[in-house]
């Protein structure tokens, strides 16, 4: 019967991301009763799911980055031998349990998890391009609560924005007196979750002496920079080098 487990021997290498997305979150959101178009409850229950995933889920990735409903982990070293179900199972219902608990929900959660390999290079391009996707995120969701407040049914926002560019939807905005590019940077670009080591000092009665050790906090950034600009190509590197040494 062992043997009617198909993919369970399947298996990949680090470095890689695992990508969680919420499942049909829409429905939760309306259930929790979130503020639109963005909610800070929500986005600081995410950046706890983010740190007990790096602390705490067995897992152990190096840093998280993460955006509405998406947390992207990122991995030196695997557990499980890389075993792919093994890896995308325990992180997504991780997620799950987590944000359940720490909204103390009565109807269950549900993420799915993918695995996705990279080198250092893609792994830059790879959080690039989830940087962009944040980007378009916040503006939909910007502009859908505008048309939403204006009176429009949901199908009709959602006809109002299929093809809606960039600059339109920040003409939209504009109108209404917001500044698209001066929202609070963990809407506009998403926010990073990741290990940082500080110097603890204690006192050593043995040898009756102070003693300074490294250890590790988990730390967020909730403004990180553009990805795709020198600055950001820098912050991310030195994130996936393992040599942060705090933002």
């Amino acid at each position: 019967m062992k043997r009617r487990e198909i993919y369970s021997e399947i298996r990949t290498i680090a470095p890689c991301f695992i990508r969680i997305d919420g499942r049909a979150f829409r429905s939760v959101a309306e259930a929790l009763g979130l503020e639109k178009p963005f909610d800070e409850r929500f986005s600081s229950a995410m950046e706890m799911v983010s740190s007990l995933l790096l602390r705490e889920s067995g897992l152990s990735p190096e840093f998280a980055y993460t955006f509405s409903d998406e947390i992207n982990l990122f991995f030196t070293k695997l557990p499980f031998f890389g075993r792919v179900e093994k890896l995308d199972s325990v992180a997504a219902s991780f997620a799950s349990s987590a944000l359940t608990i720490e909204f103390s929900l009565r109807e269950p959660v549900s993420f799915d998890a993918r695995v996705v390999p990279v080198d250092s290079g893609t792994a830059i391009e790879y959080l690039i391009w989830r940087q962009k996707e944040a980007w378009r995120n916040h503006n939909n969701a910007y502009c859908q609560w505008a048309l939403g407040q204006d009176g429009h049914s949901a199908k009709e926002v959602q006809r109002m924005l299929q093809g809606m560019n960039t600059a339109a939807m920040h003409e939209l905005m504009h109108s209404r007196g917001l500044n698209l590019a001066e929202t609070p940077g963990w809407q506009r670009r998403g926010l990073v979750v990741y290990r940082a080591p500080e110097e603890v000092s204690g006192y050593n009665p043995k040898e009756d002496e102070i003693v300074v050790t490294q250890r590790t906090r988990i730390v967020s950034d909730r403004n990180p920079p553009l990805f795709n600009s020198p600055e950001g190509r820098v912050y991310l590197s030195t994130l996936i080098s393992g040599t942060t040494e705090g933002n």
